[in-house]
């Protein structure tokens, strides 16, 4: 009865871990496409839990249109809901809100 009762509590707790683990796991790996005919000169993710932007990802880099680049938006939080910004060389700016990372493995701004 005794080891029963102790491979319950192995499989409840296996079971646990396992439900924990994909959300921990999960890839926030996103290919950023740029099809806008503009430069895109700053970018940024940050997760919807926060009311700033992080640092621009691209850092000294620019995004001309045309070209794509994989960033890692797993800001250790684990979180996958990011709003994004981009800042185009004209000025603009493009945010979308509340894209979920975990579930997206392309962004193509058009």
């Amino acid at each position: 009865m005794l080891t029963r009762s102790l491979l319950s509590l192995g499989v409840a707790g296996a079971l646990c871990a396992a439900m924990a683990l994909p959300a921990a796991a999960l890839d926030r790996r996103v290919k950023i496409v740029n099809q806008t005919g503009y430069t895109i000169v700053e970018f940024y993710a940050s997760n919807t839990g926060t009311s700033d932007w992080q640092e621009d990802i691209l850092g000294p880099d620019v995004l001309p249109s045309g070209s794509s680049v994989m960033v890692n938006i797993d800001d250790g939080t684990g979180y996958c809901k990011y709003d994004l910004l981009a800042v185009f060389e004209d000025g603009d700016e493009v945010v979308r809100s509340d894209l979920n990372v975990c579930e997206v493995g392309t962004f193509t701004y058009n």
